[in-house]
């Protein structure tokens, strides 16, 4: 205990110096766009996939396979992401990947054939599970810099972003067809990129923000420190923030081509500052090397645990936000009978719950908590599943849209952020592909329910996966993360 006092010590007196840089606000800024722009660009693709179905002639199971383009390059970039961020750095595989991303929604409509369209998904896939890891990557060393549990409102304006997109979409479905307005939101995804990315590539986490030259020798860590630098936590969740808003995450990781501080940079903006490395080697150098060994190896198993657990907790909502999108538009349209604009609009109610539930997800999880956030949203979604899946009335079948979207908006961010707040990058990667894994494969996995038993029914499975994500979150309610120090 005296030792993480020390640490906690050294980091509230750091704090102000990480919220009040301007560079981190620019940084917010843009990766906030990066969000926006990615659901925005996505919501594009899902409120056109009725008319691209019937355009390629394909069944709900070969939908399901040619959907399944997407899981597939997804995944597979997923688990190479990673690697690269930690090579180029995560802003860079931000930009890149987002730049791919406006090119490829463009190119589902100009298939004929569920094959080609299966091909086409999966370089969409690609770039868009690049995407989610890089920028959730930056994201998460922001939140550990502002010392805020923000990563809720990231991806609010993913959610916003796709609410947007679907009302775009269900206003030109009547008029445009899905190859004309999915050519549209190339040019647009593209210019975000570039003046989102310009923000983004001269605010990088990795590079230091102190001016002053004693400043900038003070923050220049000692070889022991960096040597000894891992995950530091102070309060109960292990987060970046925690329960209540305290705690954080400093880690030191070897880059090519590093900055000053013996070749190595940190996850968290800015060098860390002298006091904190003091204290960390202070509680290196405390107690038996042996039995401090032996802490670390327990303690990296239990991370990797852990990081497992949040996985499949985001992998339990990300497969009902990924069935409501490539899924939901399609039972209102042909399970209720309703025109293309109505269907859009379903998939609008989704992202605008999620979108009003990300908004408040910070004071949210201030006041509740991350588990008891976590076992609320999941109970709510699986609720309001099962009345958007078998309600015969549309108006029902909107309102429990609306009631997953609300109860899935907070469980995959939390998540991921807890996720990447206890390995950094490899984290947010691992989580990551199971998060996102479950967005991607589920869809392919309704369509080949649908022809067994029926789309309603074939929904209800997010229900199902809803409860899940909250009995996961009630039994690992009272699990810390490992303390190494």
């Amino acid at each position: 205990m005296p030792t993480l006092n020390k640490i906690g010590t050294a980091l509230s007196r750091s704090h102000h110096t990480f919220a009040a840089d301007p560079g981190l606000r620019a940084l917010r800024v843009a990766v906030t766009v990066f969000f926006a722009v990615d659901g925005f660009l996505f919501a594009g693709w899902v409120v056109r996939i009725p008319a691209i179905k019937a355009q390629v002639g394909a069944s709900a199971g070969q939908l399901g396979l040619a959907l399944l383009g997407v899981s597939v390059g997804a995944i597979a970039t997923m688990v190479l992401t990673g690697r690269l961020c930690r090579v180029f750095g995560n802003e860079r595989v931000t930009v890149a990947t987002a730049a791919l991303l406006a090119v490829s929604v463009a190119l589902p409509p100009r298939t004929h054939s569920a094959l080609a369209l299966g091909l086409v998904l999966l370089l969409f896939g690609a770039s868009y599970g690049g995407l989610n890891v890089a920028m959730n990557s930056v994201a998460v060393d922001l939140v550990a810099a502002l010392r805020r549990p923000v990563m809720s409102s990231f991806h609010a304006a993913y959610s916003l972003g796709g609410l947007l997109g679907a009302g775009i979409g269900g206003l030109l479905a009547s008029h445009l067809s899905p190859a004309t307005h999915l050519m549209l939101l190339t040019p647009i995804g593209l210019l975000t990129v570039l003046f989102a990315g310009r923000v983004m590539l001269a605010h990088r986490i990795g590079h230091a923000r102190v001016t002053a030259p004693a400043a900038r020798a003070e923050a220049a860590p000692r070889p022991e420190a960096a040597g000894s630098a891992g995950t530091v936590g102070t309060g109960n969740s292990g987060t970046a923030y925690g329960d209540t808003a305290h705690g954080g995450t400093v880690r030191a990781d070897p880059v090519p081509g590093g900055s000053a501080g013996g070749g190595r940079r940190t996850t968290a903006p800015g060098a860390v500052p002298e006091a904190v490395q003091r204290a960390v080697a202070e509680a290196a150098a405390e107690g038996p090397p042996a039995r401090a060994g032996a802490r670390g190896a327990a303690a990296g198993h239990r991370t990797a645990l852990l990081v497992a657990v949040f996985g499949l907790i985001a992998a339990c909502s990300a497969y009902g936000e990924g069935a409501l999108a490539e899924w939901g538009a399609l039972h209102i349209q042909q399970d209720l009978h309703n025109g293309p604009g109505v269907a859009a609009a379903g998939y609008a109610c989704v992202t605008s719950a999620m979108t009003l539930g990300r908004l408040s997800g910070t004071a949210l999880l201030t006041r509740l908590g991350q588990s008891r956030a976590l076992v609320l949203g999941g109970l709510t979604a699986c609720g309001g599943m099962l009345v958007g899946a078998l309600a015969p009335v549309t108006a029902l079948v909107m309102v429990g849209f609306a009631l997953t979207g609300l109860g899935l908006a907070n469980l995959f961010p939390t998540a991921i952020a807890r996720a990447g707040a206890l390995t950094g990058a490899g984290g947010v990667a691992a989580a990551s592909t199971l998060g996102y894994g479950g967005m991607l494969l589920g869809p392919p996995s309704i369509g080949f329910l649908t022809d067994a038993v029926g789309l309603p029914t074939a929904l209800t499975t997010v229900s199902v996966l809803a409860a899940v994500a909250a009995v996961i979150a009630w039994s690992v309610r009272h699990t810390s993360p490992p303390q190494t120090a």
